[in-house]
């Protein structure tokens, strides 16, 4: 009988995350006089635990074990070989996911949220405030501060705010409170509202807002936390490819293709990453962060120094970048609409480790359904652009012959997102494609600040 699905007992999660500041050279963030910060900068915003796991150059990190007890409400997540895809397409190549959906907000968020979460109320914060674009994140921290006894305070995207209200609900059921971002509750929400008072919003707007709402408050007892992006963050959600390369090893498998969708690098990188460092070492893998066409950071940004947030309120990191006053287009996949990507996967990406891919939206939807209805999940909008390479790379092993192995991450259920599934069924979705003069003009907002170095990383 066919192995369809692989799973690790509770005593065989992994107890360290992988860490891959240990093997690539980064350019250092920089603050507004142009130099390096210290950690110090970072403690307004930042529990001191979390900044010493964000500047860490240590290979393993220990996962303290009141983390590891709240991840196993739902970890070890199951590894999945999608057999009724395989057949539909007609394909020679194994495809399997890991499937994140199954953690109780639907996706790989909370694998970050907790470590995060836990680390806030050991240094005795008792207020967070965050960011979400498609809800997925907010929803995870609001669960992940419930688990520890926070406060959360949730600044969502207006049109995801708008598309998703049911996510606004999850969060309030964890505790956590949620409003539309631009909102007039900051200055930068103000500003922004003065400047366009009809615009959807954008992540980077959003970050700006919670940033400042931590940092506002003078009882210090208030941290920021972000989903993505951040080393500490990518750190966290190795889980996934650690787990993911104990349970092929259980069936004599190994990857030669690695899928994840990537918005601001946190879902691929939890996957990839762990193989990154195998790739380094010497294997042959091909290795695919996706993004969506209407916000192509990595396939037509360069990379620069830029700010996290619009209003410039972070520091100045270095990554693959669209302009920090960027707006994307309201695409249903609120999780892809950021106007940068994680400092280490640009990093990967300029030293061509990693090769990212940019897909539509209405392909990436054609390719959700058809996973639907073979496999019988829904996935989130952000999924499905992953699933559309996915396809994509099967055909092609088709075409070659070729019985490849293609590992995916799949990063959440879309049972949320079903008003986007009506559009695309009515024919009612556009696809986004930015020209070359609204990149251009966007790369201005950059133009002065200091560029990056390009770093060539240790190959063993």
């Amino acid at each position: 009988m066919e192995v369809r699905k692989v799973v690790l007992t509770e005593d065989e999660m992994p107890r360290q995350w992988y860490n891959i500041l240990a093997d690539i050279k980064m350019n250092p963030p920089l603050g507004p006089d142009g130099k390096p910060i210290g950690p110090e900068m970072l403690a307004p915003v930042f529990p001191m635990n979390l900044i010493e796991q964000e500047v860490s150059t240590e290979r393993w990190i220990d996962i303290p074990e009141e983390v590891i007890k709240v991840l196993q409400i739902w970890r070890p997540s199951p590894l999945v070989r999608a057999l009724t895809l395989e057949k539909a397409l007609g394909t020679p190549a194994r495809i399997y996911f890991k499937n994140e959906s199954v953690s109780p907000p639907g996706s790989h968020k909370p694998n970050t949220a907790v470590p995060q979460a836990y680390y806030n109320k050991v240094f005795g914060i008792k207020r967070m405030t965050t960011e979400t674009g498609a809800g997925q994140w907010g929803s995870a921290l609001s669960f992940a501060c419930s688990q520890f006894g926070i406060e959360c305070k949730i600044f969502m995207v207006r049109i995801s705010f708008d598309q998703k209200p049911y996510r606004k609900s999850m969060m309030e059921a964890w505790g956590g409170k949620c409003v539309a971002s631009p909102s007039t509750e900051t200055k930068a929400g103000r500003d922004i509202l003065a400047k366009y008072p009809d615009t959807p919003g954008s992540l980077g707007i959003a970050i700006s807002e919670a940033v400042e709402a931590a940092v506002s408050d003078q009882s210090g007892k208030t941290r920021y936390s972000l989903g993505s992006v951040l080393n500490h963050v990518m750190l966290h959600q190795t889980i996934i490819g650690l787990e993911a390369k104990k349970q092929m090893e259980k069936i004599g498998e190994y990857p030669d293709v690695i899928i994840g969708c990537a918005g601001g690098g946190s879902n691929f990188a939890g996957l990839a990453f762990p193989y990154v460092y195998d790739k380094i070492n010497g294997k042959e893998i091909e290795i695919y962060p996706v993004e969506p066409a209407a916000c192509p950071t990595m396939t037509k940004a360069p990379f620069v120094y830029d700010h996290g947030d619009t209003a410039g309120y972070t520091p100045l990191l270095p990554m693959h970048s669209l302009g920090h006053t960027f707006m994307p287009p309201p695409i249903h996949a609120g999780g892809l609409r950021y106007h940068g990507m994680a400092p280490t996967v640009s990093q990967l990406v300029t030293e061509g480790i990693i090769t990212p891919k940019a897909v539509a939206q209405t392909p990436a939807y054609e390719a959700g359904v058809l996973f639907a209805r073979t496999e019988g999940i829904i996935p989130a909008p952000e999924t499905t652009h992953a699933l559309a390479t996915v396809i994509e790379e099967a055909k092609k092993a088709k075409e070659e012959g070729k019985e490849k192995v293609i590992l995916f991450n799949w990063s959440g259920h879309g049972l949320l997102d079903l008003g986007a599934y009506d559009k695309y069924f009515a024919c009612e979705l556009e696809d986004c494609v930015l020209s070359e003069e609204e990149i251009s003009k966007s790369k201005k907002v950059f133009e002065k600040f200091p560029k990056p170095q390009k770093l060539v990383s240790r190959i063993r």
